[in-house]
């Protein structure tokens, strides 16, 4: 019998890492074990997995060692940094570079980076259409995460460079629906009329146990991820749809959501000003191709329908 490889999981208890985690268990025939890692193996959330089989091992991004440790001995690693952690481009970008480093000298066959297009390359900071932030940035969890790329060319880790998007999961919270005076349920976004490419957050991780699973066909490639392309009022009807009560949806000027004063507010409206003006980040998305690595891949319908209680509005 052929021993299993090991995938090792960066993150493996949050949503893209989860997800991985969870659809090589899920895989009877799977020719991959999975290694989770996480910085603390008492959590619940760790010891779901290993009751669910995985073996799970501490690492954390910010100690290289442990990273190498838990590293060691697999063939392939899914690696993602989680920005919303410190909120700081510099560190995102130095956490990542432990990670090239570490995953070259575990000696890794196949690494999966999560990362995310360069938003400069589209919208230039010297144009000043966007306030721009730390010193260079216009959305720096994007930029630096696409300035991290060359950590790994440079290291010389057979890469696959995985640009993820925007997770539906972030309307479960403060872009959630929401009932107006008159209690009707509004669906305000700032996207204009632009589409929105869109993605359930374990779907990320599907998609990467797909890439993982054709083998070193990817190395070396960029794949571009989304689970369907809506605009506000698509979305807003398919909320009708699963809610059973008509949403509406209310484009938001980005300037309100930069007036909103929450963390990471104007970061986060100079990322939707992005995605509404720059097509080309939709356009990049081959859903058929997603669909063909991930047979799984949800709807924003089915995720809505799996999520309804948190979609009710306040």
């Amino acid at each position: 019998m052929t021993e299993k490889k090991v995938i090792a999981v960066v993150g493996a208890t949050g949503g893209q890492g989860g997800g991985l985690v969870r659809a090589i268990l899920e895989d009877v025939d799977s020719p991959f074990t999975v290694r989770a890692l996480t910085r603390d193996t008492s959590s619940d959330k760790a010891r779901q997995l290993a009751d669910a089989g995985a073996q799970v091992v501490r690492a954390d991004v910010t100690d290289e060692a442990s990273l190498v440790e838990a590293l060691t001995g697999a063939h392939s690693a899914y690696l993602v940094t989680d920005f919303w952690q410190h909120m700081s481009a510099e560190r995102e970008k130095r956490d990542a570079a432990g990670l090239a480093r570490a995953a070259r000298a575990a000696g890794l066959e196949h690494v999966i980076w999560s990362t995310l297009e360069d938003t400069r390359d589209y919208i230039p900071v010297d144009e000043h259409r966007m306030p721009t932030l730390q010193g260079g940035y216009n959305v720096p969890h994007f930029d630096a995460k696409a300035e991290a790329n060359r950590y790994f060319t440079e290291a010389g880790v057979p890469v696959t460079f995985l640009q993820t998007t925007f997770y539906w999961e972030n309307l479960l919270g403060p872009l959630a629906p929401r009932r107006g005076e008159d209690g009707r349920l509004v669906l305000a976004l700032p996207m204009a009329d632009s589409e929105l490419a869109g993605i359930a957050a374990q779907d990320i991780g599907r998609t990467a146990y797909g890439i993982f699973t054709r083998g070193s066909e990817f190395v070396g490639r960029t794949v571009s991820i989304a689970g369907e392309h809506l605009t506000g009022a698509d979305m807003a009807e398919r909320l009708t749809k699963v809610l059973g009560e008509e949403v509406t949806y209310v484009p938001l000027p980005f300037e309100a959501l930069r007036g909103s004063g929450g963390p990471g507010a104007v970061e986060m409206a100079n990322m939707f000003q992005f995605y509404a003006e720059v097509p080309q980040f939709v356009a990049a998305r081959d859903l058929h191709l997603v669909r063909s690595l991930n047979p799984r891949l949800q709807t924003f319908e089915e995720w809505a329908a799996a999520h309804k209680d948190g979609l009710a509005g306040a």
